[in-house]
């Protein structure tokens, strides 16, 4: 019977490189990289395994070489350097002579499966050993896809206590073994094979939370995700705790957000995690961006104010659509703002028109401005400032107090017309005709005015550009229009000169249009 039973061909054993391990006292495993272990096979020479005293290179260690303490062998695993594919678990005493038949059978049976693995694993480029055999009783392999296959020599109760997965595969009723025990485990295609053999260290371990104090947010994700997949339930609200307690810096919070989700409908507790990023607040992100805006605009300090405007215009400008995603309610805040903002300054203008006016009222005039300018700034970021034109071209009133007040009180006001004026030449509002007509004329004279102040005291004021805007705005009107108010400025360019704007360009073209291609006629 034995003789005429086949024999399965042995093909050579593959074997097991010694690779930079570290093992701690409690039997916590760090496995190097895949890239380490490609480094390592093509340079077989460069480390010595010896034991349980190799130096780590392993991610989220030091670099720094330490030496670390071995484990107990009958507690945790320590490291096998070149053991062959094909070692038993662990070793048993020699069957009696009337159980030999069926030991033969038995071990022909193990053989079969070993050579199975062993086979899978030579088609792997590298293989790690982990643990004792002789005093484990299970063994673990890994077939990763980055071509290692790395072998894991444990202890059956420590894991099937730790996880779900391997309890299950552990179970007498379904190891498909006849009740005998378990002598491999194989898990095939393993996304992470290095955090898989980590996670599975991390089972040896009282306190899985300890561990990964050095750890980064990216490593403990990658561990929590082979945990869940494990059923090791410990561990992966050791890594709830982790996160919830470690700072989220740039598109790890993403990535956490993502990671955690679905653990929601579990009794992990995700909830602390995720009131980071929500809230239950009664407080609306309208009302929220309402205080902030009012405390910006109310700000005294010149530094903190420019640094926090230029803050909140860059925030609003990434968002393609408001906090809450109403844009109706974030156009009416804006506006709303912006009404307060004018009504201020009209009570400014009426106070600075009498004589004897407080100093401090320039001042007020100078921050309201600039509030203004920037609440443009966010309507025009926002596609919303039509309707701004419409309310600055109707302040009639406050145009007539300005030519009241002293210049050097009054000319900042002029860089809100200029700012509307390139808006208009640029494209970026559309109002109609009659608010592009009835803006020059009332605003137009008050800006020539102001001119020459706006070119001494206004840091960002760009001549060309304000230029090109009021000429391309003129050029908007009827022809009848353009007429009236470019003959006007001609006027006043010939007693100015560069104390005006110079709107030759605008000229030019109104020149040709009226002289040189008189279209209407042409058609008639």
């Amino acid at each position: 019977m034995e003789e005429s039973r086949p024999r399965r061909a042995q093909p050579a054993p593959a074997r097991i490189r010694p690779v930079p391990i570290a093992v701690t006292p409690e039997g916590f495993w760090c496995c190097p990289s895949p890239a380490a272990l490609h480094k390592s096979l093509k340079n077989p020479h460069h480390h010595h395994g010896h034991g349980a005293g190799n130096n780590s290179h392993g991610h989220g260690h030091s670099k720094q070489q330490r030496k670390i303490p071995s484990a107990p062998p009958s507690v945790a695993p320590s490291v096998q350097n070149a053991p062959s594919v094909t070692d038993e678990p662990g070793r048993r005493e020699a069957p009696d002579e009337q159980n030999a038949v069926a030991a033969e059978a038995a071990a022909d049976k193990r053989q079969e499966q070993a050579g199975d693995a062993e086979a899978q694993a030579q088609q792997h480029k590298i293989c790690v050993g982990f643990g004792q055999p002789e005093t484990s009783d299970l063994t673990v392999m890994l077939y990763g896809k980055e071509g290692i296959a790395v072998r894991m020599s444990v202890h059956r109760d420590v894991l099937s206590g730790s996880s779900a997965f391997f309890a299950e595969k552990l179970s007498d009723g379904d190891n498909g073994h006849g009740g005998s025990p378990v002598p491999c485990v194989e898990i095939h295609d393993c996304d992470d094979a290095e955090i898989y053999v980590e996670t599975v260290g991390l089972m040896y371990c009282d306190e899985a939370k300890h561990k990964l104090l050095k750890q980064n947010v990216s490593r403990v994700l990658r561990i929590m995700k082979v945990a869940e997949l494990l059923g090791f339930h410990a561990c992966v609200k050791s890594c709830l705790d982790y996160l919830e307690a470690v700072p989220w810096v740039g598109e790890e919070e993403d990535s956490v957000v993502s990671s955690i989700r679905h653990l929601q409908s579990k009794s992990y507790g995700v909830s602390p995690l995720l009131k980071r990023v929500t809230s239950d607040s009664p407080y609306s992100p309208t009302d929220t961006l309402s205080h902030i805006m009012e405390m910006v605009l109310k700000s005294n300090d010149d530094r903190g104010r420019r640094e926090m405007k230029a803050l909140v215009l860059n925030l609003l400008k990434d968002n393609s659509r408001c906090t809450d995603g109403t844009s109706d309610i974030c156009s009416e805040l804006f506006y709303g703002s912006c009404r307060g903002c004018l009504e201020r300054l009209q009570l400014l203008f009426v106070e600075a028109s009498e004589a004897g006016f407080p100093s401090q009222v320039t001042r007020q005039i100078t921050l309201e401005t600039d509030n203004l300018l920037w609440l443009v700034e966010i309507l025009v970021n926002q596609r919303i400032c039509d309707d701004f034109v419409v309310m600055w071209a109707s302040q009639s009133e406050l145009a007539s107090l300005h030519a009241k007040l002293p210049i050097a009180s009054r000319h900042t006001v002029s860089s809100i017309t200029a700012r509307l004026f390139v808006g208009i030449g640029r494209g970026e509002m559309l109002p109609s005709k009659d608010t592009r007509l009835l803006l020059l004329q009332v605003w137009l004279q008050a800006l020539i005015d102001d001119y020459s102040w706006l070119q001494c005291s206004c840091r960002s004021f760009d001549r060309k550009l304000v230029e090109e805007g009021i000429g391309q705005t003129i050029l908007t009107l009827p022809l009848e229009d353009q007429r009236s108010i470019l003959l006007s400025w001609l006027g006043r360019f010939l007693k100015l000169g560069d104390n005006c704007p110079n709107l030759q360009r605008a000229f030019e073209v109104w020149w040709r249009r009226t002289f040189v291609r008189p279209y209407v006629n042409q058609a008639r």
